[in-house]
């Protein structure tokens, strides 16, 4: 059993010690919104949180059927009860790089090792620019239980509705605010 006092402190703590900091560029007509964030373990460790279902459930809102380890298609599911999303694997290099599109939207992951542990880029690709603070919030509170979870504590998602309780709209506000 989750103790869900522990969740909203840990998880907390680490929205709030993650940088509101982000990158927007135009590339080819669409937007890379890039993010970064330095994680407690190697790069072989964090492989499987950004690859596994079972792990990416833990913390991600792409929860796909099938291991992100080869390319090819996959369906996610941000719930059980959600509707499919497209997941289509495009390369996978473990444990460095992963690319997949995520129904029109691009995702690519690198890993690179970093003291004490890795640095994890997400490039997020898309067409409107409008969409950039609210992608760049969500992940913010994703990342953070990314952190929480690569540290070892066992801590509930941030997706759907729950976000709001978690700071979305101040962090979207904020990411708003740099992005433009």
């Amino acid at each position: 059993m989750i103790d869900r006092s522990a969740t909203t402190d840990l998880v907390t703590a680490q929205i709030a010690a993650d940088p509101v900091q982000a990158s927007l560029a135009e590339s080819g007509g669409r937007w890379v919104l890039t993010m970064t964030r330095v994680l407690a373990h190697p790069p072989e460790r964090v492989w499987p949180m950004l690859t596994e279902p079972g792990q990416l459930s833990r913390w991600s809102p792409v929860v796909p059927d099938r291991p992100l380890t080869s390319a090819g298609p996959a369906v996610s599911h941000e719930t059980p009860d959600a509707a499919g999303v497209d997941v289509t694997v495009l390369s996978c290099d473990p444990p460095r790089e992963l690319v997949h599109r995520w129904g029109t939207h691009l995702l690519r992951w690198a890993l690179a090792p970093a003291p004490g542990g890795s640095r994890l880029t997400l490039e997020q690709t898309f067409d409107e620019r409008g969409e950039a603070p609210m992608c760049a919030s969500g992940w913010h509170l994703c990342l953070a239980v990314l952190a929480v979870v690569d540290g070892g504590h066992d801590v509930d998602r941030i997706v759907g509705e729950r976000a709001r309780d978690y700071g979305w709209a101040e962090l979207r506000d904020r990411y708003q605010a740099i992005l433009g």
